[in-house]
């Protein structure tokens, strides 16, 4: 590719997925410093819909368009946080996931205005998500705690706070971290404890799958460690055919002797259902399909079969 193209970069409109473009930007044109860059934001279904997203079609509410700008030639490359990306259906024909950026923190964050860690918060605090996955680990282990979902941006959600709309927030570090929101963080929940969502921290670029040039520039700022763990997330997240309304959490992590370890749980809304599963191996599909088996074997299938159910009923 020459150095001297222009290179457009496609995008949600929201200050984090804006903050997101900046650094691929920067990390571009570190790498290739003659290389032009373009960026092209735009507004999401997902981003306007203020309801649940099962009955908007799930989380590519927050990537089609993108996806669509990306197939009509309008943009050569999209940015999209991978727990965003549709886990039961593979990437739109004619494109591919051309890179994983190197991971940021995966944590959930909990956010209370007076700094109160969650285990010392009073009984039916009302902390605002609207993640079943969140839900589901605080009905594990807070039932005490109440849930009020909430929709919109990060920024949006902590303006909510602010102005009393709830007790507390469960967010992601590393949107915190991307909006310059990290002082409003009271603690990072343990991954043990609350099982990130697969594909969590991680930032994936995205291209037509003819376009071998673009696809060079993108792989020349991936991360191999990156592909290899989330690979092995999405790959158990499409086995199980995961949706937005599937009460899932992963993660995956390379040990120092090359294996990749998995661990990943399926919750009932409730809490009460639980599947467990850690697994180890080297190849990240092998590692991802091991595991989608050990809770299936669990009764995996029933507990995200129940919860779908759930959400449907749901306004």
């Amino acid at each position: 590719m020459p150095e001297s193209r222009t290179v457009r970069i496609g995008t949600r409109n929201s200050p984090m997925a804006l903050a997101q473009v900046d650094r691929v930007q920067a990390m571009l044109v570190a790498r290739h410093p003659h290389l032009r860059v373009e960026v092209q934001s735009m507004t999401t279904s997902g981003d306007r819909w203020q309801g649940s997203l099962a009955q908007l079609g799930g989380k590519g509410a927050f990537t089609k368009e993108v996806d669509a700008a990306l197939l009509a030639g309008q943009v050569d490359l999209v940015v999209h946080c991978v727990k965003d990306v549709p886990g039961d259906r593979p990437a739109p024909a004619g494109t591919v996931m051309a890179a994983y950026l190197a991971r940021d923190d995966v944590r959930d964050a909990w956010v209370h205005p007076a700094g109160i860690p969650i285990d010392q918060v009073p009984a039916g605090t009302v902390i605002g998500t609207s993640a079943v996955r969140r839900i589901a680990q605080i009905g594990l282990h807070w039932p005490h705690l109440s849930v009020k979902p909430i929709r919109g941006n990060a920024n949006r959600r902590l303006a909510k706070l602010d102005a009393g709309e709830y007790d507390a927030l469960l967010l992601a570090v590393s949107g915190l971290e991307r909006i310059g929101e990290t002082d409003r963080l009271t603690h990072p929940l343990d991954v043990d404890t609350m099982v990130p969502a697969v594909g969590a921290g991680t930032l994936v670029l995205q291209c037509r799958e003819d376009d071998a040039a673009v696809r060079d520039l993108a792989a020349s700022i991936g991360d191999t460690r990156a592909w290899a763990e989330t690979t092995a997330e999405r790959t158990m997240l499409h086995i199980l055919q995961g949706s937005c309304s599937s009460p899932i959490g992963a993660l995956a992590r390379t040990e120092p002797d090359g294996r990749i370890g998995l661990r990943a749980r399926v919750i009932s809304p409730s809490g009460k259902d639980v599947a467990d599963a850690h697994e180890w191996e080297k190849d990240p599909v092998l590692l991802g399909t091991a595991v989608a088996v050990s809770l299936m074997r669990q009764g995996a299938r029933q507990i995200l079969a129940d919860a779908e159910q759930a959400a449907s009923t749901q306004p």
